[in-house]
């Protein structure tokens, strides 16, 4: 078995130093975030590269980009999901839990199609379909608030509050 490189072993830490950067050193940010579920009702989840947990697929909206433009970027990048219908709002959230600056609109996609292409991509760990009574343990409270909101009509409760 051949060891690690240098750049191997320190590429990880990188990654996650430039995220804390960018988390603490911006303004105010908005982001979308994807609730993909497919035929057989499982949700699809994605693993960082650069921090621990299961997510929902998303990420931030660049300037001069609308939400739909964004959604469907990062559905594609982490996921390489294409939204074959129309997504629906689920809502618009203060993400707390990374800042008080952060903002998230949370789609909820049914219609797509997933190309099984592999592709290399060194932001994503892991993905997947799951069941919603088979989540991974790890997945983060903020992703179980928004499919408890979904799926059980449970109210949002602390991590990401609901915009008034």
């Amino acid at each position: 078995m051949t060891r690690p490189t240098l750049r191997q072993r320190l590429e990880p830490t990188l990654r996650r130093v430039v995220h804390l950067y960018f988390r603490f050193a911006r303004g105010m940010t908005l982001g979308v975030r994807a609730v993909v579920v497919d035929a057989d009702n499982r949700v699809f989840l994605v693993r960082h590269t650069y921090v621990a947990g299961w997510y929902l697929p998303g990420g931030g909206v660049e300037v001069g980009q609308t939400f739909r433009e964004a959604l469907d970027m990062e559905l594609r990048e982490e996921g390489r999901i294409e939204i074959t219908g129309e997504p629906v709002l689920h809502g618009v959230f203060l993400n707390s839990h990374v800042s008080i600056r952060d903002h998230v609109v949370v789609y909820v996609v049914r219609d797509f199609h997933q190309d099984r292409m592999p592709e290399p991509n060194n932001e994503i760990a892991e993905t997947g379909f799951f069941t919603l009574d088979a989540l991974p343990d790890d997945t983060t409270e903020g992703t179980r608030q928004r499919l408890a909101e979904i799926f059980d009509g449970k109210p949002v409760i602390s991590t990401w509050r609901a915009k008034a």
